[in-house]
Parts: C-alpha cells; structure tokens; sequence
C-alpha cells in the first residue's frame, strides 16, 4: 500500500531533498507551501497554504497521512499546530537545528560574537545540554518547539538537528561567499584562522536519507544530521572553485577576522562538529559528500541571484573588495 507523507515547507532545499528521496522509496508526497506555482518536482502535488490560517494544517492532512515532515517548524507554537493534528497523522520528522548545543559553561553559537566561542566535545552527541526553551533566540525557540513535541506528541517524533545546511533551493546559501567571487573574478580570499576553520555541514540530500530512514522505522528521538565530513574553510573553498574549475587563490591567516576582513560562514575559532553514531545505528548512509554535492547548490544560488533575488544580507559584510584590497597590499 502507498504511503502517504505531508511536506511542510516542501518548496525548500530540504522539502524538495526529502519529496526527491521518498518519492523513490515508493511515497506519494503532498508538498504544502504559501506557494503552489513554487518550485516543486515532477510528482509531487503542491498545496497552497498558510500554516498559522485557522484550520489549514488540519484540512492539509485531512483523511489521514502516514507522515508529517516538517522543516519550517520554528517555535512552540509550531509544535503545537503539529500536536493538534497528530489524531490524522501515523509519525512525524521535525527539523531543529544543532545550534541549540551549549558547552559546559552555558555558551552557545547564539553567544558566540559577544560571550566567546563556545567550547564543544569533538564531536558532539546528542546527549549535550542545549539552550533554555524560551522566545529569545531562534537556538531558545526551536528548543521550545522540540521540548513541546518530545514531552506532548503520542505519536513517533523525529527530531532532526542539521548543521550548516546547503541544497538546491536554499535562500540563505552560504556558499555565495565563494561563489559570488567567482562570479566576481575575484582570485585572492583573505581566510582566517589560516583557512582550518572547520563547522560541520549537512547536505540536503542527506538530511532527506535520514528522514526517509526514520520514516521506516518511526520512534520518538533526536538525531544529528551532518555530512560524512567536516571539511576546513579551505576545503569548502577548493570543492567550489573546482567544480567551477575556477582558479582561486586562498590567503590563510593566524587569528581571527580583521575588521571582518578574513570571516566566512563557517569561520570558527574552534570546530563544531556533531557525532552521527546515532544516525549510522539506525542504519542511515550518507548519499553524498560535500564536494560532490556543492555544485548543484552553487548552480541554484547562481539562478535566483540571476533572478533577482537577495542574497544574504548578513553576508554584506563579507564581501568589502576595498577592505580585503588593503588589507593584502599591507601584507606584501
């Protein structure tokens, strides 16, 4: 008998991933988003909708559905949208997010520019304290979402904590740091911590295998979800440069940014790296490495930059050509 599974957000580069992924395991997928006319793939039925609508999370899964995935599941109200469905609805699978860890002092990546960064096991299980469930922070939030959603739900609840995520589809691509210096003919990068800064990533394709491997043997747990490695600023940089057989020319430096001169989306003083035993006990495979899967989230920032569409705006500062200019001319 087919199986049914429900994508909320399913327009994204984890809806698209996870539709893409189950659809091969023999799911039929219904894909809510605010858009019906969105990007969505062949065979998959799109559903217009408006998720804080009275009555329209109810009427999306109306009938029943096997699965609920949801990736824009933000706080505690989101949670509870999900519990006052879950009587129509066999499991779910909800993205978190791994920046709800906290080190041993209480410090997290929401505190990492003003308190310090924190200090993490290498690597890190899903075991570690996490942030206060609260209206603080988006970290605060989606602790307040996962905590309603453990303790309330009756049904199996997946709990997905991605890291630096990347896909087809993705609005806030970090790799247009690299990508729009290509595009630039930009050669020479300043990277601090001499380039070796390492923050674990999570390919959308493999966060939609884990989704797919949870959904066939539901059960209410947390799993990290990264890739296979965790590659260092100056990998990150090569995979993209190749696959766009791009000549760039990284300029490492000891210590941190200067004047934001030298920072990228994944510099760090130290890594940050989740442990994935729990996920490869379960019996999940990576599909993908990063290097092998970059390009196709390059080639979609590249199309809706093309587009028209803003990129980042935490970014700006990443890409001051003048600053980096000088700060170079005082290095030779």
């Amino acid at each position: 008998m087919t199986r049914t599974a429900l994508i909320i957000g399913g327009g994204g580069q984890i809806g698209r991933a996870a539709g893409a992924a189950l659809r091969a395991d023999g799911w039929r997928i219904l894909s809510v988003q605010r858009h019906a006319n969105a990007s969505i793939d062949e065979g998959v039925t799109p559903i217009a909708f408006d998720r804080d609508a009275p009555g329209a999370l109810a009427q999306a899964v109306a009938g029943g559905v096997d699965a609920v995935i949801d990736t824009v599941a933000f706080d505690a109200g989101h949670a509870t949208q999900l519990l006052q469905i879950e009587a129509d609805v066999g499991a779910f699978v909800v993205i978190s997010s791994a920046s709800v860890y906290t080190d041993a002092r209480g410090r997290s990546l929401d505190e990492a520019q003003s308190g310090g960064f924190p200090h993490f096991p290498e690597p890190i299980g899903e075991t570690q304290p996490t942030v206060p469930a609260g209206p603080a922070t988006y970290s605060t939030r989606k602790v307040a979402m996962e905590q309603s959603l453990l303790q309330s739900a009756r049904r199996p609840v997946t709990i997905l904590r991605p890291c630096a995520i990347y896909g087809a589809g993705s609005r806030q691509p970090r790799e247009w740091f690299f990508l729009r210096r290509i595009l630039d003919g930009r050669r020479e990068v300043p990277l601090a911590f001499d380039g070796q800064s390492r923050f674990h990533t999570s390919a959308s394709r493999n966060i939609a295998e884990l989704i797919r491997i949870s959904l066939n043997a539901p059960a209410t747990r947390v799993l990290n979800i990264a890739d296979p490695e965790a590659l260092s600023v100056l990998a990150i940089g090569a995979a993209i440069a190749a696959d766009f057989d791009y000549a760039l020319a990284p300029i490492p430096f000891e210590g941190p940014p200067v004047s934001g001169v030298g920072g990228s989306p994944w510099c760090v003083p130290r890594p940050f790296i989740v442990d994935m035993a729990r996920a490869t006990a379960l019996g999940y495979q990576p599909v993908t490495r990063y290097e092998n899967a970059v390009g196709e989230a390059c080639r979609s920032a590249q199309a809706m930059s093309e587009a028209g569409m803003a990129m980042p705006a935490y970014m700006e500062a990443m890409f001051d050509y003048a600053a980096e200019d000088a700060f170079l001319r005082a290095r030779r």
